[in-house]
């Protein structure tokens, strides 16, 4: 059985943790905000995000919002700059709103009724690594059926759960060689 890589990329190979591309596949779902939240544009597009209702305003307040509602207003206005502090806080607010309201549709997306989604696995590159030390990985492929962990975790942002899902729900069916994934170049959706 294998186990977890203790010291990856020792001989040369590359890649990142299966979860971390998981996250990024959920985040591209997710639809984010494509403008920087350093841009007008960007600031006032979450702005309006985290602002548009109270249900959204008690959301954004939760999250770790906490700036005032005049405050807020200036920002709108373009009476007031915020700061860079500022901006971060607004921009990790936003993805954390965004993620909640997001994770009971992706989840209907990703379990499709216990349909599942394909998953594809492009293994780590190993054209670094020399001959004799290289790892037999392949391409893979895998329907993949329950994603509640791993949705609940990335709401969270809690990469250690993310890994346990990774390796408990998602590459535990690729059979005795799922520890040769625990790290990818990319992962691909097909939802």
């Amino acid at each position: 059985m294998p186990d977890r890589n203790l010291e990856f990329g020792k001989f040369g190979a590359r890649g990142i943790k299966g979860y971390e591309a998981a996250a990024r596949q959920l985040d591209a779902l997710a639809g984010f905000i494509a403008t920087p939240v350093t841009q007008r544009r960007g600031m006032l597009a979450r702005l309006h995000y985290l602002t548009r209702t109270a249900h959204a305003k008690a959301a954004a307040r939760a999250a770790g919002l906490t700036v005032t509602d005049r405050t807020l207003k200036r920002w709108a206005e373009g009476k007031a700059t915020p700061s860079k502090k500022s901006l971060a806080q607004l921009d990790a607010v936003y993805l954390r709103v965004r993620r909640q309201n997001i994770a009971r549709h992706l989840l209907q997306r990703l379990n499709r009724q216990g349909r599942g989604t394909r998953v594809e696995f492009h293994p780590l590159n190993q054209s670094q690594v020399s001959r004799p030390l290289q790892r037999d990985v392949s391409f893979r492929t895998l329907n993949v059926r329950n994603w509640d962990r791993m949705v609940q975790a990335w709401v969270a942002d809690d990469d250690a759960t993310m890994d346990e899902a990774w390796f408990g729900d998602i590459t535990a069916d690729l059979g005795s060689d799922y520890g040769a994934y625990e790290y990818v170049m990319n992962i691909g959706f097909a939802a």
